[in-house]
This record gives structure tokens, C-alpha cells and sequence, in this order.
């Protein structure tokens, strides 16, 4: 990589980046079940599944800093709420999968971090990768009634909330400042776009009613470093999982769990993009809000979007019309930085973002095939429609959590997608391919291969290292993986597809 983007590639959407997913999970007929025991036999059933053993490919914390702020220091352990100590591994059931995937047990709910991909397509590809990854655990697990049951959401509607995060890699010599600055305005105009839908108000529900987004009520702060209490729009981890002095990793603990294609997509796509123009320092206009949080709020609330984003200029627009700032925006700074045809991915992003800002702005319902939470809507309006119910209908909750449940059978999104009411972007056999393979374009590959032909010899991994356990040698080999885009297939391809053992392999690479 060259200084945040691609060498010798244009202006764009293309970047290192990956979305991490916290699942809902309960078990059927026993409400008052250990969450944090349950999410463990998630995550060993699946490993059982695909034969890894407690021994095999286990996290390394190392090189680890949860605590390291941004804004230039460190929270001492001491004052720490014990969620943001995620270096710590008591319970041990956390593996790296042969796709470069990281599963595990966070907390209280199973995670699947996706393998590090380069385009929002593939972060898209590797996502529902985890879909499959925990349908074929819950599919163990069902073997054994009650069994245990996935969701890919963020609320339980009782006042729990669980994330969905995504990281993307940028500059170190971007300020923190500009981060902060131009982001916060995107993301609460965002969720009109990439928000999955909510039935109630409020985070234990208490008000009925409809939301853009799962996750908006759960935000108390602007800025901050804490993910589970006192959650800021901007999170300040500085944990970059490479060289820190070039890079940072931007935390982004803000969004909804996607099923819909159209919307991760273009909510990796466009935040990247925002993310490339700050960099560049191309966001010429001030688009500061007032009260940033209670906007965020009043902005979810309303499915119609005709709620007023006011700015510190005293402008006030919609969310909608917010985001039509940030596309001409991003239209400008393509036109001036590439000049000419625009790479397949960003043109990809900026058509659907075009295309489904003109929808939202004429009528938001005719985005149900691309958009979660107006899809969600669709249906349950019909609900409302036939069977006369009020938005406070336990029946109308229901359907919000089956919405989302990972069984192919149950989950009420899978099956309206299969009956061709929501647009693909991605094939069955790419989502597939993705569960057991991983992408080629950056180091997840040499951490995926390892992990699937020298099983035996992984000690542990991290997004930055592996560690090998070598016959013959008398201490452990760590083989860094500190830039994100070596240990690819054009790089080690050839050495792991020809390398006759694991020492050979660990002699090839240090040749």
C-alpha cells in the first residue's frame, strides 16, 4: 500500500478493510441460559465441525492495545470497564479459520471477524460468509435439542444491544480531528442507507413505533474510546494491526448487521470514500451538525426522512439531501483525482448510491428491494394492513427478530431473498466459496492457508502474525504479517502451493 491507498491505482473505494459481527443468540424454551456458555459452544461446535482442536490456531494477543486512545493516551486497566479488555481470553474458544476469519466468543455473544478484504464487494462476499459459518454451528447444535439460536441483528427489543463493527485502514498522518470532524455528520445521515430497521423506540423499546436503525438509540457521545457503555458515533481505539507509525484503524462501532447486498455494500463503499476524501483533505464544505447524538436519534425515528438535520451554519436539510451533499462531494473529488473511467468497484458505489438516493427522495418505499430496513417495513405494513394491528403488537416484535435468525428455514429475510425480493449482488457459490477459503489480495491468505495445511503446526494467530510451531527448531517461528498487503497469493502463493513441510515453507520465507 501506498499512503493509505493502492500504489499506482486512482482515487476510490479501495482500501484494506472488515466487519466484525456480534450475534444474537438464545435458546429455545430456556430464556434465563448462560449467554456466554451458549456462544461458547457456537463457537466449538463449529470448530469441531471443521476439525480444529483446542491446541490449533488459537488467537494471539500480543500485540493487542484496546486501551490506547487516538486522542494520544492510554485508559489505565484499572478504570477500565472489564468489555473493553478484548486482549484477555479467559474462556479460549477463539479460532482462526481456514478462510483468515477470526471466531469467538465476545462476551456474551459469538463473533465472526471477517478476513481482511480490499473492496466493499468482497467485505460484502466474507460477511455472509459468516452467515453460513454460524447456520452450520446452530445446524450442530440443533442435533442436541433445545439446540441454540443465531441472529444477525443488534437489539433483543429489551434494551441489550450487540454490534456490528467495521474497520478500515487509513493514513496515521490524517488528523484524528478531521476524522471526527467530517465523519460524524455521514454517519447520522448514513443509517438511512444501511440501517436494518427496528420495531420500538427507545433502547428497551419503551415507545412503539418504527426506526431506521438497530443501533441509534444506544449512543450517548460524540467521541469516545468505550464500544458497550457510553458508545460514541467515533470511536477512538488506536489499535492498528500494523505499522503504527503509518497506519491507524479506523473502528467504526456505528452500524447496523446487514442482509441486504445493496446496503453493506454501500455502506462500506460510500464510508470509504469519505474516508479517501478526508485523507485528501477533499471535504471542502462544513457540514457540522447541532447536537450530532440527539440528531442521530431523531433522524432514526423518522421512516418517512423528512426529519431536519440542522447545521452549526444554521442550514437545515434532510438526511437524504444531507447525503446527496456528501455524493456531489465524492463526485467532485473522483472527477479532479481520477480523471477519466473510474475503477469498477468505486463506479459500482457511486451508481448505487445515486441510484438509491433518487429513490429515498422520491418515494423511500420504492427502495424495499435493496434497503433492510425499508424492506422490513414493506412487510410489516403489510402485517399491520391485513390483520388490523397496532405498532405495539408483540406479533409485529416477533417478526422483527425472525427477520433475522440464521436458519434458512426460519430466517424471514433469507426467505424473502430467495423468493427474489431483495436485489443480489453476490452469488451463492462466492458466499460459499468464502467459508473455507480466503481472499487472495491480502495477508489473510497466508493466514488462512497456514491455518488450513499446517493445522498441526499453528500455534496461535493474530491479524498481524502466525506462529509456527516448527519440528526441529527449539523455539516457536512468528511469521509477521505487519503490512496488510503482503502474504498475498501473487507473493506466497507459489511458496505454500510448493513448500514440501512446514519447515520447508519457514526456510522459503526467510530465504
Amino acid at each position: 500500500m501506498s499512503e493509505g491507498r493502492f500504489s499506482g491505482e486512482q482515487a476510490g473505494v479501495r482500501r484494506v478493510m472488515g466487519i466484525e459481527t456480534e450475534y444474537g443468540i438464545s435458546m429455545p424454551g430456556v430464556p434465563h441460559a448462560n449467554p456466554v456458555l451458549m456462544s461458547g459452544q457456537v463457537v466449538q461446535a463449529y470448530a469441531d465441525s471443521v476439525g480444529i482442536t483446542p491446541r490449533h490456531a488459537r488467537w494471539d494477543y500480543a500485540d493487542e492495545t484496546p486501551l490506547r486512545d487516538a486522542r494520544g493516551f492510554d485508559m489505565g486497566r484499572a478504570v477500565a470497564h472489564p468489555t473493553q479488555l478484548t486482549d484477555e481470553d479467559p474462556t479460549l474458544l477463539n479460532v482462526v479459520l481456514s478462510n483468515g476469519a477470526r471466531l469467538y466468543v465476545d462476551h456474551a455473544h459469538p463473533e465472526y471477524s471477517s478476513p481482511e478484504v480490499t473492496t466493499p464487494r468482497d467485505a460484502v462476499i466474507w460477511d455472509r460468509a459468516g452467515e453460513l459459518v454460524t447456520r452450520a454451528a446452530a445446524q450442530r447444535l440443533a442435533q442436541s435439542p433445545p439446540g441454540i439460536v443465531l441472529y444477525k441483528n443488534n437489539t433483543d427489543g429489551k434494551g441489550a444491544s450487540y454490534g456490528t463493527h467495521e474497520n478500515y485502514l487509513m493514513r496515521r498522518s490524517t488528523p484524528f480531528q478531521d476524522i471526527v470532524r467530517h465523519l460524524i455528520p455521514f454517519f447520522v445521515a448514513r443509517q438511512a442507507i444501511c440501517g436494518s430497521g427496528r420495531v420500538g423506540i427507545g433502547d428497551d423499546s419503551r415507545d412503539v413505533g418504527y426506526q431506521l436503525s438497530q443501533r441509534a438509540d444506544f449512543f450517548e457521545v460524540e467521541v469516545g474510546l468505550e464500544t458497550t457503555l457510553k458508545r460514541p458515533i467515533i470511536n477512538t481505539r488506536d489499535e492498528p494491526h500494523a505499522e503504527a507509525d503509518r497506519w491507524r484503524r479506523l473502528h467504526v462501532i456505528i452500524g447496523d448487521a446487514n442482509h441486504a447486498d445493496v446496503a453493506n455494500l454501500l455502506k462500506m463503499g460510500t464510508t470509504s470514500l469519505v474516508l479517501a476524501m478526508i485523507e485528501d483533505g477533499a471535504v471542502t464544505a462544513d457540514l457540522t451538525l447541532q447536537r450530532p447524538v440527539a440528531t442521530l436519534q431523531r433522524v432514526s425515528h423518522d421512516p418517512t426522512l423528512t426529519t431536519p438535520v440542522e447545521l452549526v451554519d444554521g442550514t437545515r436539510l434532510t438526511a437524504v439531501q444531507l447525503l446527496w451533499r456528501y455524493h456531489e462531494l465524492a463526485a467532485a473529488y473522483l472527477d479532479q483525482r481520477s480523471p477519466g473511467e473510474l475503477d469498477p468497484d468505486t463506479a459500482e458505489v457511486m451508481q448505487w448510491w445515486e441510484r438509491i438516493l433518487t429513490l429515498l427522495e422520491r418515494d423511500p418505499m420504492e427502495a424495499a428491494p435493496y434497503l433492510d430496513w425499508v424492506g422490513k417495513l414493506q412487510l410489516l405494513g403489510g402485517y399491520i394492513s391485513r390483520d388490523r394491528l397496532e405498532w405495539g403488537d408483540p406479533r409485529l416484535r416477533a417478526i422483527d427478530i425472525q427477520w433475522s435468525d440464521v436458519r434458512e428455514d426460519k430466517g424471514v429475510f433469507t426467505r424473502l431473498e430467495r423468493a427474489g425480493r431483495f436485489e443480489r449482488l453476490v452469488t451463492d457459490a462466492q458466499i460459499e466459496n468464502a467459508v473455507t477459503h480466503p481472499p487472495e489480495d491480502t495477508r489473510a491468505y497466508f493466514r488462512g492457508r497456514c491455518t488450513e495445511a499446517y493445522r498441526e503446526h499453528v500455534i496461535a494467530a493474530s491479524w498481524d502474525s502466525v506462529i509456527l510451531d516448527v519440528p526441529g527448531s527449539a523455539n516457536l517461528v512468528r511469521v509477521p504479517l505487519l503490512d496488510p498487503v503482503r502474504g498475498t497469493r501473487e507473493l506466497v502463493g507459489e511458496v505454500l502451493d510448493t513448500a514440501t513441510d512446514v519447515a520447508d515453507l519457514v526456510r522459503r520465507l526467510s530465504a
